[in-house]
């Protein structure tokens, strides 16, 4: 599945010791809306996650884009990222205004 969203670093959504900054609460609240209501099927148990993040910056960190993301979907689909047991992160360079978030979640073999 595939949404249209520049990621958000953990360098910008933090504000001083681990509170949620407006930019933060923006975010969520954006990422939230654009997800599905529920998942086609949504497993149980050891998850693997998979990631492709579209970033236009070059000097955007990649792995300071998934924490974030990896949150809210936690959020939205009620599981805890304790089970998550693997973790993909593929990064595609695309041109500015066109920065998406790519995610599987499936059941870890």
């Amino acid at each position: 599945m595939r949404i249209f969203i520049k990621a958000l670093s953990v360098n910008r959504g933090w504000q001083g010791r681990r509170f949620k900054n407006k930019a933060y609460r923006d975010y969520e609240r954006e990422i939230l809306y654009l997800l599905p209501k529920r998942l086609i099927y949504m497993p149980t148990g050891k998850l693997e996650l998979n990631l492709v993040i579209g970033l236009s910056s070059r000097n955007a960190d990649v792995s300071n884009c998934e924490k974030f993301f990896t949150d809210i979907l936690c959020l939205k689909y009620n599981f805890d990222d304790k089970w998550i047991y693997r973790l993909t992160i593929e990064r595609e360079d695309v041109k500015k205004g066109k920065e998406f978030i790519d995610f599987e979640i499936k059941k870890y073999n």
